[in-house]
């Protein structure tokens, strides 16, 4: 966990697990919360609303971000300017378009406008990055939320972009890069090392920390004994 402390990159939390999500808040290496309407369905999640005032009700000095569900420009800038009166610590994700692809940039600059912390989500390209930061009030805290991890899973490696993407913040002192969707605990290293500000992990990830810095002759061993052990159980027999 040496290495972890010593981390630059923020880590945030990302569930909809009421459970997981008050455990992990509870973590000093733990910096914010995310979530999102996928998460909270996958949960189970009936009430919106209710569900995010339970966890506000515990979650009070970190940022915790919950998103808007519209598709329809006006109705979302409604469901925002509500959800932004959840808390001080609550910032409002914006997808950067809607399901017929037009973007959400001039409702973006108008909630930021208006002192809305805002958490513009679902960004996979530089362009996107750049018109997002573009319209971005530099008075107020707002995060840019890039899914390197699904870049990566189109066979593009993300560290380049997500490189390019900090140097276009940079531009906007109170705007923070989230490196969104991680698939490995690597992720979070490599985010550091570019100096992205912050990485979203869920908690199956969160979980591996206690690898980092293992002895890999030792894991090598550990992984020979499981497969022993799990042939033994099967009761496998040539």
């Amino acid at each position: 966990m040496n290495r972890v402390e010593n981390l630059r990159v923020q880590i945030f939390a990302d569930g909809a697990d009421k459970a997981g999500m008050l455990e992990m808040y509870k973590k000093p290496f733990i910096k914010g919360l995310t979530t999102n309407p996928t998460l909270m369905k996958k949960a189970g999640i009936k009430d919106y609303e209710a569900f995010a005032k339970e966890i506000l009700f515990e979650v009070k000095d970190k940022p915790i971000s919950f998103e808007v569900f519209s598709d329809e420009m006006v109705e979302m800038e409604e469901q925002a300017l509500k959800i932004a009166k959840w808390g001080e610590n609550v910032y409002v994700k914006i997808p950067v378009a809607n399901t017929k692809g037009v973007s959400t940039y001039s409702l973006i600059k108008k909630l930021s406008d208006k002192g809305v912390k805002v958490n513009v989500t679902a960004i996979m390209t530089l362009e996107q990055v750049r018109d997002v930061v573009l319209n971005l009030n530099n008075d107020v805290p707002s995060y840019v939320s890039v899914f390197a991890g699904r870049i990566a899973d189109t066979g593009v490696d993300p560290v380049p972009l997500m490189a390019a993407a900090v140097q276009i913040l940079s531009l906007n002192k109170k705007a923070e890069l989230i490196w969104a969707s991680p698939r490995e605990l690597l992720n979070i290293f490599q985010a550091d090392e570019i100096r992205c500000q912050v990485i979203t992990v869920t908690n199956d990830i969160l979980k591996k920390l206690e690898l980092v810095s293992y002895d890999l002759t030792q894991y090598s061993l550990d992984t020979v004994k499981m497969f022993y052990n799990d042939s033994v159980s099967a009761g496998f027999s040539l």
